[in-house]
């Protein structure tokens, strides 16, 4: 995938992918950079919470040392690093697709626009050359996965792009056990940060653990760049919410087992699932769920942000 540095107007499909003159500035000159999906903005906060949270994350990534640089396609143009009016677009336009890796090249060939997930993100990411990427929470394997073989995109993903990606683990509707016996099968390397217990999302501990972990940005750097050099895949960094700022338990579990029901109820499947389920645990919940998802990625986008930083350090 060929790479331009531009920053506005509508282009041909087809067209290479695009960055905004301040990331392509930022690549060139070796300062840390920071992905950021635009499927949270689309479809995983509500109006007008999404374009609040927007300028809030990115500020988040800079508040860690790195430059943010938010991922969509726009008319067929896959854009690394947003304007301001361009984020506005993304976080007004309801018709805006969700596109993983399988659907870019429909996006591109058809000059159509959507908002990136975890899978197409990090596949652009990397192909822009930025070694960092901060979310929410991961895709992966689905709950009844054994009868529907629903499971994200992200997994298989992650596991050829060669990047850090920081979350706080996997949604809790997924079946996390199983998530991570796919991301070991499919070499993925997962740590912990500060932590050998793998987070629950809204939750600080999914009751799963995890082998290794990281105390600082520095280590979390160092394992990436070993990583990079033994073989293409990502290092997933779980950064758990503290227990005081996680959603309550028994609340958390009573709400996601009453979303999952509801979806069933309604025949939702596939990539639908999770937008229709963290609307149902947004006003389930009484807003709790948004307010706890926006803390785990301001989180998620600072820590990023140390990260990029420190491998920005030790590259020089």
């Amino acid at each position: 995938m060929s790479v331009e540095p531009t920053s506005t107007g509508r282009h041909a499909a087809g067209s290479p992918l695009r960055l905004s003159p301040e990331v392509a500035e930022a690549l060139a000159t070796g300062a840390p950079v920071v992905a950021l999906e635009s499927t949270l903005l689309a479809h995983g906060l509500p109006r007008p919470d999404n374009r609040a949270a927007a300028d809030d994350v990115e500020a988040a990534v800079r508040a860690g040392g790195a430059l943010p640089a938010t991922v969509a396609v726009l008319d067929g143009v896959p854009h690394v690093g947003l304007t301001a009016e361009q984020v506005d677009r993304v976080c007004s336009d309801p018709d805006l697709a969700k596109l993983g890796v399988r659907d870019l090249p429909v996006a591109a060939a058809l000059g159509l626009s959507g908002a990136t997930t975890v899978s197409s993100t990090a596949l652009l990411a990397a192909a822009a050359g930025i070694g960092v990427f901060a979310t929410g929470g991961l895709g992966g394997v689905h709950r009844q996965s054994a009868e529907t073989f629903d499971e994200s995109a992200d997994l298989t993903a992650l596991s050829r792009t060669s990047l850090a990606v920081v979350c706080a683990g996997v949604k809790s509707i997924l079946d996390v056990p199983a998530t991570l016996e796919r991301m070991e099968s499919l070499s993925v390397t997962v740590v912990g940060y500060r932590t050998r217990t793998f987070p629950g999302f809204y939750v600080a501990d999914s009751g799963s653990p995890v082998e290794w972990s990281v105390d600082s940005p520095e280590q979390a750097a160092a394992v990436l760049a070993a990583r990079r050099e033994l073989a293409p895949g990502a290092v997933v960094v779980a950064n758990p919410l503290p227990a005081d700022e996680q959603l309550d338990p028994a609340l958390h579990d009573r709400v996601i087992a009453d979303a999952l029901a509801a979806a069933e109820a309604a025949g939702v499947r596939g990539k639908a699932v999770t937008p229709f389920v963290l609307d149902h645990l947004h006003r389930a919940s009484g807003g709790a769920t948004l307010a706890v998802n926006v803390r785990l990625v301001l989180r998620n986008a600072e820590l990023a942000g140390r990260i990029a930083a420190a491998l920005a350090g030790q590259a020089r």
